[in-house]
């Protein structure tokens, strides 16, 4: 996690300390920030107009916390809120340390759960006002956030959340499901506002919230100099084809041969898709039953490279060899589970 944290007075100052002991954990970046008048040793000095300082941060960072009078947190990001999906967490304490306040992302950004976790750590009282949370009512986005779920459908997410207090909204899975339904979340397929969490576009509702794991594997085979634009136009292809929603791809993946094919690395850092090879013992090794080549045999040492490829790490294929223009690819879902 990358933290920011503002103080204004000196004994902000102190209580920045204790909130920069409580959040310190393995791999997370802490900045904390003061007024030139009571910097000292671990802060940097705030360079004014302090709102105008606080853009640059607020692009860094995962959380911002803000010891002081709540305006002045309001007054210093209120330029650069954008969108609940990507704003960082934002969070504000009296000097004292007596409240943590949730104030932005509460869900979504994990602002609700950092503000329960400072709080116990300061001895602190949280103050929490999002609706569901108030209710005690099941939070579609705070959930899907820390599930690593894409979410599809954001005014679906507000419907639902605010269909929840008056009711139970149905949940439909292709995943099976560990753990109990949370409180306000029923079984069902059928509805005016409903989750579905699946790997493709579904939308079994009037108004579904879609929330899409990355789980899916793409495999891919081509020939030396293949370009970028002709793997898209195959891949593209096969994933509309099978229904695929696009975030559900986790990774693309080869045979070890194509580790240098530049229209191949291109297309996957154009997708920001990492990609994994693997050596041709490794995709024999790989259980099922292929489309075979004797061609791509006696180039690479094995029958088929594209299924191969995207089965391994996965348990099923979602679609069979593709193949258009020199490019091969293929489609393998892995094994998943919903839990509460």
């Amino acid at each position: 996690m990358k933290l920011a944290i503002f103080a204004y007075s000196r004994r902000g100052c102190d209580t920045a300390d204790r909130v920069r002991a409580a959040l310190a954990g393995p791999g997370n970046q802490c900045r904390a920030y003061t007024v030139d008048k009571y910097r000292r040793e671990g802060f940097e000095a705030m360079e004014p107009p302090c709102s105008k300082f606080t853009g640059p941060v607020f692009a860094w960072a995962d959380a911002l916390v803000f010891v002081g009078a709540v305006g002045i947190a309001v007054r210093s990001i209120a330029p650069y809120i954008r969108d609940k999906r990507t704003d960082p967490a934002v969070l504000a304490l009296d000097e004292r340390g007596k409240f943590v306040i949730a104030l932005l992302s509460g869900h979504i950004g994990g602002a609700n759960v950092l503000t329960a976790r400072l709080a116990a750590a300061l001895g602190a009282t949280p103050v929490v006002t999002t609706a569901t949370d108030v209710n005690g009512k099941f939070s579609v986005d705070a959930w899907a956030a820390e599930q690593g779920l894409f979410i599809d459908g954001m005014d679906a997410a507000k419907a639902v959340s605010a269909a929840i207090l008056g009711g139970p909204v149905p949940l439909c899975s292709d995943f099976p499901i560990q753990g109990e339904l949370p409180n306000g979340v029923v079984s069902g397929d059928a509805g005016p506002v409903g989750i579905c969490v699946s790997w493709k576009r579904n939308r079994p509702f009037e108004e579904t919230v879609l929330l899409v794991p990355p789980v899916v594997h793409v495999g891919i085979g081509c020939r030396k100099g293949a370009g970028a634009d002709k793997i898209a136009a195959l891949v593209d292809t096969v994933l509309t084809e099978n229904n695929i929603h696009p975030r559900a791809v986790k990774l693309a993946a080869s045979i070890d041969l194509k580790r240098d094919e530049t229209g191949l690395l291109a297309f996957c850092r154009e997708r920001g898709w990492p990609i994994t090879f693997y050596s041709p013992e490794e995709l024999r090794d790989v259980e099922g039953d292929f489309t075979p080549s004797a061609f791509v045999r006696d180039i690479t040492g094995v029958d088929n490279v594209c299924e191969r490829a995207a089965l391994r790490g996965a348990v099923r294929l979602l679609a069979r060899k593709a193949a258009r223009d020199g490019v091969t690819a293929a489609l393998a879902l892995e094994e998943y589970t919903i839990t509460f």
